[in-house]
């Protein structure tokens, strides 16, 4: 059974062409990406492309990563970029020897595995119906992933990453256990960076009144993108080994950040977090 990295994000050269030819965010000048909310950023294009990708996963022993393009560049309504995006990553899927598979952003696209919402998305479930309808009569998955964010004045550099996302991710799992799951039974969901850390919150939210037995549902998932050892056996002590998969983050995290502690737990916790749930995500 093959090894994945669900969590992994790939910019196209047909994507990173169209950012370039941009003169308001998003848009790429000089190494430079332009955010609207969300400022400046000094980044290296190739780290996001193909090349690099695939060298990554073959150094950390993967054999197939899922990539999306995160909710956090802010194309998600700007056509001629989505459809950049599109084009590039079916390209690239199918020039990679089966060592790569992608999600839509957005909307349903063909090809693609399943589709990569925000997380603010989750808190419209009527507006993101029709997209939901259709990936759950496909049989294929949601990915959901922090979107844009405004850090309040003087924040630091950090502030966005470790406290507006995780706080975007707690309300999008809260939403879909108090209006989707049920509302979707059979879809399958995966949510990045441990939904935030929302699990840590299952025993208030007990203690508050709420039925916490939907986030045990087998159609549940989240990936252990930037967290270690703690936050995993928490996790394996809430939820056993059957909901957790293996997600990166990669470029913007190091692999091996999220990798070494996953597989510090034997063979048998590696095989589940990177073989056997993905699989069951995928299938």
């Amino acid at each position: 059974m093959p090894s994945y990295d669900l969590h992994r994000h790939l910019w196209p050269e047909q994507l990173v062409e169209a950012l370039r030819e941009r003169t308001s965010p998003p848009c790429l000048r000089d190494g430079v990406l332009s955010l609207d909310p969300g400022g400046e950023f000094e980044l290296d294009p190739a780290a996001y492309g193909l090349a690099a990708c695939l060298a990554d996963i073959e150094r950390s022993g993967i054999d197939v990563a899922v990539v999306s393009c995160p909710p956090t560049l802010g194309i998600s309504e700007l056509p001629e970029l989505l459809d950049a995006y599109h084009e590039g990553a079916l390209a690239a899927v199918e020039s990679a020897g089966g060592r790569l598979q992608a999600l839509s952003l957005s909307r349903p696209h063909d090809g693609f595995v399943g589709i990569c919402v925000s997380g603010a998305a989750l808190l419209d479930l009527d507006r993101l119906a029709p997209s939901l309808d259709e990936i759950e009569r496909r049989g294929s998955f949601v990915f959901v992933h922090p979107g844009p964010a405004q850090p309040p004045p003087r924040a630091p550099l950090w502030w966005s990453a470790a406290v507006d996302y995780c706080a975007e991710m707690q309300a999008a799992y809260a939403a879909w256990l108090a209006g989707g799951v049920e509302r979707w039974p059979g879809l399958k969901v995966l949510f990045a960076i441990l939904a935030g850390g929302a699990p840590f919150q299952l025993e208030r939210l007990q203690a508050r009144g709420v039925d916490i037995r939907p986030a045990l549902r087998s159609t549940l998932f989240l990936d252990a993108a930037s967290y270690g050892r703690r936050a995993l056996e928490l996790c394996f002590a809430t939820f056993g080994g059957r909901q957790i998969v293996f997600g990166s983050d990669a470029p913007v995290l190091e692999t091996q950040l999220t990798l070494e502690p996953v597989r510090s737990f034997g063979q048998a916790a590696s095989d589940a977090l990177c073989c056997e749930n993905p699989h069951r995500l995928l299938t």
